[in-house]
C-alpha cells in the first residue's frame, strides 16, 4: 500500500491554515478532481478521494489536533483513533461545499441534494424576430398582411418522432427513460453518488435505432411558413407585435415560441403623426386669409370642408376633433390639427403691383393691429 501524503500537502496549505483557507483549498481541488468532471479518469478519482480524506480530518478541530500530534496514526482507525470508520463525521460541512460548487446535483451520498432538471421536460420553442414595412394609412386604419418567416417545424416524414418512417422510438435501456444515470464513488468515508446525463441517449430517455433521414433524427427541420397577421389600427412606427405561437416549434411537446413583428411605417407626404394626433399644413392665399373662405382639408377619413375666418393670420392652427388616429385598444381617436400657411403672391405684373400699392394706401392703422401694437411698444421703449 502506498504511503499516505501529508494532509496539509494534499490540500496545498500550511499547518497554520485557517478554517477559511482550508475550505477554499478544498473547494478548488474537489471541483478539479470530481468524477463528474473527469469521467473514467482513475487518477482524478484517486486524488478526489485523497482530497476528501484530508479535508475531513483537518476541518474537524479534534481530529486535526490528533493529526498534528500523532500524524496519520492519530486519525487512522487501524491505530484505534476511530476517525474514518463511521463515514464522514463532519460531513455536513463537506456536503454544503459540494452543493455550492455543483449546484446540489449529488445524490444519496451527500443527502438531500436536488436532482438535475428533467431532460425530457417540455421545452418552449425559440421566439422569432422579423420586421415589416407598411404604409402610413395602413398604420392608421389597420390591415391584414402576409408575413413569411423561417422557423423550426415538425419533420413531415417522421412527424416529430425522429424515427425513420415505419419505425419507432424506444425507451433507453440504460437510464430506463429518465435521461440520467447514477454513479457511485466509494471513498474511505462512505459512498458518494452523483447523476449525469445518460451517455447512451444523450439525456432524451429514448433511443432511435433508425433515425429519420430528412431530419437526422432531430424531429424538427428548418422550414418556412406564411402567416396572416392583423395589423391593428393605431400601430406606430417602431412598435412590435407579439404573435403567440408564431415562433419555432417546441421540443418534447413544449409550446411554440412567439413571432415578434416590428413595424416600420413609411412617412406620408401630407400627414405627420404625433402620438395619436395628426398634423397638416394647408397653404391659403392672401385674399382667402383676409376675406375668409371655405377650404378643403384632407384627413385620413377623406376630405372635409372648413371655413377659414376673415383676417386669419399666418401660422394659425385649428383643430378637427376626433379626426386623428384610433388609440390602440380603444374606440377613441386623436385629433387632426391644421396649420394655416398664408402664401404671398409672386411674379406680379406691373398692373398688379400698382393695384396693390393703391390698396395699401387705402388701409389704416386699424387694419394692421399687430403692426400697430409692435410700433407702439417700440416707441414706448425708445422715447
Amino acid at each position: 500500500m502506498a504511503e499516505k501524503r501529508d494532509y496539509y500537502e494534499v490540500l496545498g496549505v500550511s499547518k497554520n491554515a485557517t478554517d477559511d483557507e482550508l475550505k477554499k483549498a478544498f473547494r478548488k481541488l474537489a471541483k478539479q478532481y470530481h468524477p463528474d468532471l473527469n469521467p473514467d479518469n482513475k487518477e482524478a478519482e484517486a486524488k478526489f478521494k485523497e482530497v476528501n480524506e484530508a479535508y475531513e480530518v483537518l476541518s474537524d478541530k479534534e481530529k486535526r489536533a490528533k493529526y498534528d500530534q500523532f500524524g496519520h496514526a492519530g486519525v487512522d482507525p487501524n491505530f484505534g483513533a476511530g476517525a474514518a470508520g463511521g463515514g464522514f463525521g463532519g460531513f455536513g460541512d463537506v456536503g454544503d461545499i459540494f452543493e455550492s460548487i455543483f449546484g446540489g446535483a449529488f445524490g444519496g451520498g451527500f443527502g438531500g441534494g436536488q436532482r438535475r432538471a428533467n431532460p425530457n421536460a417540455p421545452r418552449r420553442g425559440t421566439d422569432i424576430t422579423t420586421n415589416i414595412i407598411i404604409d402610413f394609412m395602413d398604420a392608421c386604419k389597420g390591415k391584414k398582411v402576409e408575413v413569411r418567416t423561417a422557423q423550426m417545424q415538425s419533420c413531415p416524414d417522421c412527424h416529430g418522432t425522429g424515427a425513420a418512417p415505419g419505425t419507432s422510438v424506444k425507451t433507453c435501456p440504460d437510464c430506463h427513460g429518465s435521461g440520467t444515470v447514477r454513479t457511485t464513488q466509494r471513498t474511505p468515508f462512505g459512498s458518494i453518488s452523483s447523476e449525469k446525463v445518460c451517455p447512451r441517449c444523450g439525456g432524451k430517455g429514448q433511443t432511435v435505432d433508425s433515425p429519420c433521414k430528412k431530419c437526422n433524427g432531430a424531429g424538427r427541420i428548418r422550414g418556412s411558413s406564411t402567416k396572416t397577421v392583423e395589423i391593428p389600427a393605431g400601430i406606430d412606427d417602431g412598435q412590435t407585435l407579439r404573435i403567440s405561437g408564431g415562433g419555432d416549434m417546441g421540443t418534447n411537446g413544449g409550446p411554440n415560441g412567439d413571432l415578434l413583428l416590428t413595424v416600420t411605417v413609411r412617412p406620408d407626404p401630407i400627414f405627420e403623426r404625433d402620438g395619436f394626433d395628426i398634423w397638416t399644413e394647408i397653404p391659403i392665399t392672401y385674399t382667402q386669409a383676409a376675406l375668409g373662405d371655405e377650404i378643403t382639408v384632407p384627413t385620413i377619413d377623406g376630405k372635409v370642408k372648413y371655413n377659414v375666418s376673415a383676417g386669419t393670420q399666418p401660422a394659425t392652427v385649428f383643430r378637427l376633433r376626433g379626426k386623428g388616429v384610433t388609440k390602440l385598444g380603444s374606440t377613441s381617436r386623436g385629433d387632426h390639427y391644421v396649420k394655416v400657411v398664408v402664401e404671398v403672391p409672386r411674379n406680379l405684373s406691373r398692373e398688379q403691383e400698382n393695384m396693390l400699392r393703391e390698396f395699401e394706401k387705402s388701409l389704416s392703422g386699424g387694419n394692421y393691429q399687430k403692426r400697430e401694437s409692435f410700433f407702439d411698444k417700440l416707441r414706448e421703449k425708445f422715447k
